[in-house]
């Protein structure tokens, strides 16, 4: 069993000087794989410190330069993509593909940001077209200073990348806490920095929880801006932290997605689409569209369809190729899950799958795929984000009403159109109040496009040109020509 008993500051392993421990967990297995330090805000204030001192010379590097260790992240973590993929399984309750897609998804956002890098030299110094006779303006682009990066635990590797990369390319230095409950991936982040021998102090790694690390990088008035990735709960304490000293910060928070299926829609390909929305991850994804409207006239047929198809999925182990859907990550969210479950019980809401439909594994955290249909508007499932594999589904009686209830939310992070017809399909994501808008697809989420949502789903967007800006600081410098 490992220890994860060090951090990385200032290009080496440190001795962590929390005295407390967390365990790590086999989510399939239900065995204690390691245990973690849960940190300390001393060693916090070391890893400012090393940022703080890194930041001079690491923003004096071209953007080609930084550039070229942002590839040199995306090969290290290529030559290790077989060994990350099932230490995230193993770690997360991912099954092999999806795990594979995280992998490439973050190689991806490394070389995205590489060419960000080196785009970015040639931005400084832009002349500003000016009324003034006799008087110019040049546009720069500074960074932001020392950033803390907080990541989820249910995308390793993947929204590390999602900050990691820009924060670099924009020539920041950064202190990353990763999630104590999904450590053990992101610790090649500090040895791929130390094998490629990237400036020390450009990263620190921290492990730890929120009480020993979160809280005080937080609060920390030597980090310039916060990016955080979680929820709202802890988002909105976040902000609260980050406003003693007026610091930036970045938010990616909730969401409760709807996925609104037309009348025009092929039923038996909306369920395909439909499936990968909510049953991804064990639907452990801020994303996922958890809320499905569907045509009145189309309901039964969608419904059986995806009925099929969740009595199709075969969950096991997630290092088993068979395996479609793996477990939750941990006992804690399968609990939360199941609070939810226990509440549609009492609501008396209308299962189409369930528990009752399936046998389990004997072990793992395991929840049956689960489906309820005719959800009034009114319940906490239909209104709350669950964060687990239940599909909440209403009918509409027509277009309109089907973007009234999908508007009807809190959240606005993103949702799917599903119809016969493309053009009609963005024409109605274009009404949508989200940030990420699929018609007639899977969730694709490629690097250039920006990622962030409106209302309570965050503040700010991550990748793209987007989530570059969001680690920059604009300077003009103007006077006599």
């Amino acid at each position: 069993m490992q220890r994860l008993d060090h951090h990385y500051i200032d290009g080496r392993w440190v001795a962590s000087r929390g005295t407390r421990w967390l365990p790590v967990s086999d989510p399939y297995r239900e065995q204690l794989i390691a245990e973690v330090t849960a940190g300390d805000p001393a060693d916090v204030d070391d890893a400012v410190a090393a940022a703080r001192r890194a930041l001079p010379a690491w923003q004096a590097l071209s953007g080609a330069e930084r550039g070229a260790y942002l590839d040199a992240f995306a090969d290290a973590l290529t030559r290790r993509r077989e060994a990350l993929i099932r230490l995230s399984c193993t770690n997360n309750g991912k099954v092999l593909p999806e795990a594979g897609i995280d992998l490439d998804d973050a190689i991806a956002c490394y070389r995205y940001y590489a060419d960000q890098a080196r785009a970015l030299d040639a931005r400084q110094g832009q002349p500003v077209a000016l009324e003034m006779e006799g008087i110019e303006a040049r546009c720069y682009h500074d960074p932001a200073g020392v950033v803390g990066l907080i990541t989820p635990w249910n995308f390793p590797l993947v929204t590390s990348a999602w900050k990691l990369a820009p924060a670099l390319a924009a020539g920041c230095t950064a202190v990353l806490k990763p999630s104590e409950v999904t450590p053990l991936p992101e610790q090649a982040l500090a040895e791929i920095a130390a094998e490629i021998d990237l400036p020390a102090g450009v990263l620190n790694l921290l492990h730890g929880d929120g009480e020993g690390i979160g809280a005080p990088l937080t609060a920390h008035r030597d980090v310039d801006k916060v990016s955080f990735t979680g929820s709202n709960r802890v988002g909105e304490a976040v902000m609260r932290a980050a406003s003693e000293g007026s610091r930036g910060v970045s938010l990616e928070l909730g969401g409760k997605s709807p996925v609104l299926v037309l009348d025009d829609a092929d039923p038996e390909q909306a369920a395909d689409w439909i499936m990968a929305g909510i049953y991804f991850n064990a639907g452990q994804i801020c994303s996922a569209t958890s809320r499905l409207i569907v045509d009145a006239s189309l309901a039964d047929t969608v419904y059986a369809a995806l009925a099929s198809r969740i009595d199709a999925l075969h969950l096991g182990d997630p290092l088993d190729e068979r395996s479609d859907m793996g477990p939750l990550t941990s006992a804690r969210q399968r609990e939360a899950v199941q609070a939810y479950l226990a509440v549609a019980e009492q609501e008396g809401l209308t299962a189409v799958r369930d528990a009752r439909h399936r046998t389990l594994p004997e072990q793992g955290y395991f929840l049956a795929p689960t489906l309820y249909r005719d959800v009034p508007t009114t319940s906490r499932l239909w209104r709350e984000e669950i964060f687990g594999p239940v599909l909440c589904g209403r009918s509409a009686a027509n277009e309109a009403e089907a973007v009234e209830l999908a508007n009807d939310s809190d959240f606005g992070l993103a949702a799917t159109v599903i119809s016969g017809d493309s053009d009609r399909a963005k024409r109605v994501g274009r009404q949508l109040r989200a940030g990420s808008i699929w018609y007639n697809s899977e969730q694709l989420v490629p690097p250039q496009t920006g990622w962030g949502g409106f209302k309570r789903s965050g503040i700010g967007r991550e990748l793209g040109p987007w989530g570059l800006s969001a680690y920059l600081e604009v300077k003009h410098i103007i006077g006599p020509q």
